[in-house]
């Protein structure tokens, strides 16, 4: 029996072991480059400021590290550079923040960040970018690329974060870091066990981190009472859904739009809901599970126990789950007596007319509901003057109806005639969509006699609103593709009154589909009204609070937009630096508490010194703006410092063609 092995795993203090070797811990040169934003940052930082404020015995694991022994006292670091290099990040910057204030202090974070010498960092990334992070970790000014780098970035967030009255806590939190040291012997396979270990199957979804989250910590009979009252009635309430579930809750509680992707629901989540007591948990969980049962019925309407309000959550639904953030939470007052029955059908209305005038002017409801959620949050009216801004006009449908092909016909067509939705009828093209030779719109002209434009402009209407009609299934098999006299005897057989009319035109041409198109959209703006505001109509513009956070700098982001709206004034503004600088400036002239409120609040990103070196820009004698944030970083800085001034809803961007291919 072989015995032997060739890896050894145990679990130690992080801040100990990178502090106690008397060697360097090296990248090897095929690790790929530091990759973390402030966003990861940020979360790193909550999480050591929450294992601090716990009691001795909790402890924060950050995963397993990979090395093997390198020259002489040295480690090679295999995997866990992107964690290693972030934290070396952050304890230069509390060295940095205290060097003056706490010698003590300042000297143990010297034993993690350097060896035998202050200019030996512990850490020796790859060869290509060692200057530039030993400049960083040193605060020595002057090294190439050291301005623009990640490493510059993350560390600057960190220094704005954390005060020198602050430093003991997060030196506290730091400590309680613990995590599995992998070292390999000599006869190990690195490059197999690295491949083990980056390769477990499947990453865990948001909603399967968030059930983790929340159980993690409880007793098992803590556990098993959560997930038998809570847990599992939400996923029997959401079912496949419950990913969507949890992403469209969370845009409700919110009012923000969130990435699905990166784990952007679960880390939503974890801000919403920082710290889950038992006590605490019980509550957001019956709240959960109230919405889950919420969520099931907009996924299901029938289960409404009300038939006029099923009809209208089964039409929105025909638009998809866009707009389930608004319609759950005027669900679930209704449900629970907060708002009337007449104010939940106004509401489901309201959504209706929105979705089916954006769709037949062709216009997306992508970035919508978040902003419908925090106009909802002021009151009825509010939402009502939110959705009409965003609302195509009544002249614009009378275009759009003439020209365009329409959509959700069924619906549309259901609506207009007054049939139920679950009606046994179809929809009839009165002009097929490829009429055969022989038809004919008049019993004397065939098809085929027809000239080339006549025949382009009948298939350009086809379509369209006035050519299309409801009626019975026993009689849409024979009226399928009929020549239009044909169709006029099975019409007078149907019930459905939009479709007898239609047999009472003679010759069916391209007048008489432009004529009916004019009669119906009189009904149609009437059915799905839009409500008559003095508002601007903003569609085509996004709020600033629903501009996309994008990760790290994506190509393009220099003509992102093609301009801002800045409470009505049109500013020429290409890109997100431009903005950021921009709007802090003018705020600080406008509604200077504003910006110190907010920059106190979050650690930046105005200060009164240039404690750091980075790009720096002076706002006045005795005050400046950071600018070496990454995107992410600025575009929150613009939503929150604008939320602070009470003028974000004033506040729009114009994506250029680029922004709306990034």
């Amino acid at each position: 029996m072989v015995t032997a092995t060739n890896v050894a795993a145990t679990a130690v203090n992080t801040i100990g072991w990178l502090a106690g070797g008397s060697g360097r811990i090296v990248v090897p040169v095929y690790q790929r480059q530091y990759r973390w934003d402030i966003g990861a940052c940020e979360q790193l930082l909550r999480d050591i400021r929450a294992v601090a404020d716990l009691d001795d015995h909790r402890m924060h694991f950050i995963g397993s590290v990979l090395s093997s022994q390198g020259a002489g006292p040295d480690l090679l670091l295999i995997d866990g550079q992107q964690r290693i290099t972030t934290l070396m990040l952050m304890a230069a910057a509390l060295h940095h923040t205290v060097e003056e204030s706490d010698p003590d202090l300042a000297r143990e974070l010297s034993r993690v960040l350097f060896v035998s010498e202050p200019t030996r960092t512990r850490l020796l990334p790859h060869s290509a970018w060692a200057d530039v992070f030993e400049s960083v970790v040193s605060d020595v000014p002057g090294v190439d690329g050291a301005r623009e780098s990640r490493f510059a970035d993350n560390y600057a967030f960190f220094r704005s974060q954390i005060s020198a009255v602050e430093a003991p806590r997060i030196w506290r939190g730091l400590q309680k870091l613990e995590h599995v040291a992998i070292t390999l012997g000599a006869g190990a396979n690195a490059q197999q066990i690295f491949e083990s270990l980056n390769s477990t199957g499947e990453p865990l979804r948001d909603h399967e981190l968030i059930h983790n989250y929340v159980l993690m910590g409880l007793t098992p009979e803590q556990q098993r009472r959560v997930e038998e009252e809570f847990w599992l009635p939400i996923e029997r309430s959401t079912g496949e859904a419950i990913a969507q579930f949890w992403r469209q809750y969370l845009v409700m509680e919110t009012g923000r739009e969130i990435d699905a992707r990166r784990r952007g629901v679960y880390d939503t989540f974890r801000e919403v809901f920082p710290m889950l007591t038992v006590e605490t948990l019980e509550a957001h969980a019956s709240t959960w599970r109230d919405y889950a049962e919420v969520y099931g019925i907009l996924r299901d309407p029938a289960r409404a126990g009300d038939d006029e309000i099923a009809g209208h959550l089964a039409a929105i639904a025909a638009f998809g789950s866009t707009m389930h953030p608004l319609t759950m939470r005027a669900y679930q007052e209704h449900r629970r007596g907060r708002i009337p029955r007449a104010e939940l059908i106004d509401t489901l209305e309201l959504v209706q007319s929105l979705l089916l005038r954006r769709a037949v002017a062709g216009i997306t409801v992508d970035r919508l509901v978040a902003r419908l959620c925090r106009a909802r949050a002021e009151g009825h009216d509010a939402l009502v003057v939110a959705a009409a801004r965003i609302m195509p006009s009544d002249e614009r449908m009378a275009l759009a109806l003439k020209f365009s092909p329409l959509p959700h016909p069924r619906y549309v067509l259901g609506r207009l005639a007054g049939v139920e939705a679950a009606a046994s009828v179809d929809v009839d093209h009165i002009v097929p969509l490829t009429p055969s030779d022989a038809w004919s719109g008049d019993g004397a002209r065939a098809w085929a006699d027809l000239s080339e434009d006549e025949q382009n402009s009948l298939r350009a209407l086809a379509p369209t609103l006035g050519n299309l009609t409801l009626i019975e299934e026993p009689l849409a098999l024979q009226a399928f593709d009929a020549p239009f006299p044909v169709k006029q005897a099975l019409y007078r057989r149907s019930a459905v009154d939009l479709t007898t009319a239609v047999a009472e035109t003679t010759t069916w041409n391209t007048a008489a589909i432009g004529a009916r198109t004019a009669a119906l959209t009189g009904r149609f703006t009437e059915t799905w009204r839009r409500p008559q505001i003095t508002h601007i109509d903003d569609d085509g513009l996004t709020p600033i609070l629903d501009a996309v956070r994008r990760r790290g700098w994506p190509a393009g982001w220099h003509r992102e937009w093609s301009y801002v709206e800045y409470q009505g004034e049109h500013w020429e503004v290409p890109d997100l630096k431009y903005l950021f600088n921009r709007v802090f400036k003018r705020l600080w002239a406008d509604d200077r508490d504003a910006v110190v409120t907010y920059s106190a609040r979050r650690g930046g990103p105005v200060y009164t010194e240039q404690s750091w070196t980075g790009h720096w820009d002076r706002i006045d004698d005795g005050h400046w703006l950071y600018m070496g944030w990454d995107y992410s970083y600025m575009m929150g800085a613009v939503q929150g410092v604008l939320e602070e001034a009470g003028i974000a809803p004033e506040v729009f961007v114009k994506y250029s063609y680029i922004g709306d291919a990034m």
